[in-house]
């Protein structure tokens, strides 16, 4: 759900950036179908992921295993993986997400970073994801639970 809402917030404040997302249901894909029946050509690789720009994977495990998967893949250099490092202790779902820096905003502070020239022209979108930060996480520390606009987020098709 949080990268849906961080495209989502990619479409509100950056509509001129293209952005896809591909939901990786069975991690042995992410393999080359030489080291497994389920994995996936080279050819076939490149064309989900591209050879050439940032990928951003959300993986709710270890970073460290998305990588491992895709060390030999064309473009491994262009991955960066966000996913569980342990951080926090019991809290809400959503802090806990911020914790280990998985959430929304993060998320799209990632894209303002990594893609090419995004990281002069669009710093006030990366400051509104700080501040949205900030804003969750005293929210959450006040009233002991996430926000309504988080918790009753859904797709806005």
């Amino acid at each position: 759900m949080e990268t849906l809402a961080a495209v989502s917030l990619l479409r509100t404040h950056l509509p001129e950036l293209k952005v896809r997302v591909v939901n990786v249901v069975d991690l042995m894909r992410l393999e080359p179908a030489t080291e497994h029946p389920h994995g996936m050509s080279d050819a076939e690789f490149d064309a989900l992921f591209t050879v050439d720009r940032p990928v951003i994977f959300a993986y709710h495990g270890y970073p460290w295993l998305i990588h491992r998967l895709t060390y030999r893949r064309h473009g491994h250099d262009n991955f960066h993986v966000r996913g569980y490092k342990e951080e926090g202790t019991t809290t809400t779902p959503f802090d806990m997400v911020m914790l280990n820096d998985l959430d929304r905003f993060h998320l799209v502070m990632d894209v303002i970073d990594r893609v090419p020239g995004l990281s002069s022209t669009a710093g006030h979108v990366r400051q509104l994801m700080m501040d949205k930060r900030i804003e969750c996480r005293a929210y959450t520390r006040d009233q002991g639970e996430d926000m309504p606009e988080i918790t009753g987020w859904s797709w806005p098709s």
